[in-house]
């Protein structure tokens, strides 16, 4: 049970998701106050939350069974044509390991800043705009000097540094590899259990793990003291299925969802949806516009973060400068929480509409943008390097990690990114 002030602290966050998924919240912080005397009179405040339901003029159609996610999706193409070889297919593979593992790399010391803070940075460090791992040392906007940490910047990265965002992709990985293409969601709850500390995972992940010690049904694991439900510790997820099923969005978003309803519903699950189905056409085309429409033709045609990404793409098209199309973004999306999916997502899509295939413009445009930088730089960097292959991934970032990536997943301390690629290739069916 949490204390009674994490208790009050979630109620305050349940009520902030709340109004986000268009319920009516009548609930003050006076009433909050009122019941702090006890645990037991929070929790009765937290019962009467549950039972909000969205009101009936919410414009948003957000299920999330996949049978009507399913049924809310526009046209779409659900299977492509791989338009590679198969050499280049393993290429395009190593790739997407490469780039999600150096683009965590690059966000990971700036995690959480802002956009205007990272420019200043940057700019007193003679490095903007950004196309390399941080400078280690340089000072913020008002001169005050600002050390980073050295494993995550340049000259000081000898490999990829254990993170939240690529121990899950090696759990998708032993999820695979032990229960193929049919595990289920009890399934990624049971290996969570076995093989994650419970000090590795954050936010909506760490709520699920708690109610998944605690024994609660399965309908409430995402859900009991569980604001984080759509913030973007799923989306951080999705990679793996993607890389599992080159050329086949509907399968990889299907994998993806699966994974996603443990911790998250609606938007968070369509964030993992998205990134996976995104994944799985990268690695089979050679459009990045081709591939964001195929990630969205998987999720809810009226839900918000179709709503945003379709914002995006628009402002793509009438935007030359990335900065003013973010400057759109912050002001219509900007009220989110800095790690929830949707203003995140929309970064991740900046970074590959505006970055085009090129890795350091891509991965640079993601971090640039702020907030959740490890998460967007990992998300954008794995994208573009399925498109791109290893190869053509610059050296500046890939030759410092050594080919070497930690985790404090367990049995998967240091890994090569090469065996990853490899065995990942090998669940290809």
């Amino acid at each position: 049970m949490p204390s009674s002030n994490t208790l009050r602290a979630l109620i305050e966050e349940e009520m902030v998701q709340l109004e986000e998924e268009g319920c009516d919240v009548h609930v003050t912080a006076s009433d909050i106050e009122a019941a702090s005397g006890s645990i037991e009179s929070l929790l009765k405040v937290y019962s009467q939350l549950r039972t909000l339901k969205p009101r009936a003029d919410f414009p948003y159609r957000e299920p999330s069974d996949l049978a009507s996610i399913r049924k809310e999706r526009p046209q779409g193409p659900r299977q492509m044509n791989v338009r590679t070889s198969a050499k280049k297919l393993t290429d395009r593979l190593h790739g997407a390991w490469i780039g999600r593992v150096a683009g965590c790399m690059l966000g990971k010391p700036v995690e959480g800043r802002a956009s205007e803070w990272i420019q200043a940075y940057l700019q007193n460090a003679g490095a903007w705009p950004l196309n390399d791992y941080f400078p280690r040392k340089s000072a913020d906007a008002d001169a005050k000097p600002v050390e980073l940490n050295a494993n995550c910047c340049r000259g000081g990265i000898h490999a990829g540094a254990s993170d939240d965002d690529t121990n899950y992709t090696i759990i998708a990985l032993k999820l695979m590899e032990e229960k193929g293409y049919q595990f289920t969601t009890a399934d990624v709850g049971a290996l969570w259990l076995r093989l994650l500390p419970y000090g590795s995972v954050c936010t909506a992940e760490r709520q699920a793990y708690a109610n998944l010690v605690n024994e609660l049904p399965p309908a409430d694991i995402p859900l009991h003291l569980n604001p984080y439900r759509e913030w973007i510790g799923a989306q951080i997820r999705g990679d793996f299925f993607g890389y599992v099923t080159p050329g086949n969005p509907e399968l990889a978003a299907e994998l993806a969802w699966r994974d996603a309803s443990l911790s998250h519903i609606k938007n968070g699950i369509y964030g993992e949806m998205l990134v996976a189905a995104m994944l799985s056409a990268a690695l089979a085309v050679d459009d990045v516009e081709q591939v964001v429409q195929a990630g969205l033709s998987e999720l809810p045609q009226r839900c918000r973060l179709v709503e945003a990404a379709n914002d995006v793409l628009a402002w793509h098209r009438e935007k030359p400068d990335w900065r003013d199309a973010f400057t759109e973004v912050m002001c219509k999306y900007g009220h989110y929480h800095p790690v929830h999916t949707i203003n995140n997502a929309c970064f991740v899509l900046l970074a590959l509409l505006y970055g085009d295939k090129d890795f350091t413009a891509t991965v640079s445009i993601a971090v640039m943008c702020g907030l959740d930088t490890d998460c967007n730089g990992a998300t954008a960097g794995s994208i573009c390097g399925a498109m791109i292959g290893a190869k053509e991934i610059p050296s500046n970032w890939a030759w410092p990690l050594n080919d070497t990536l930690h985790s404090t997943v367990s049995g998967f301390g240091k890994n090569k990114i090469s065996e990853l690629a490899a065995r990942t290739k090998r669940m290809w069916r």
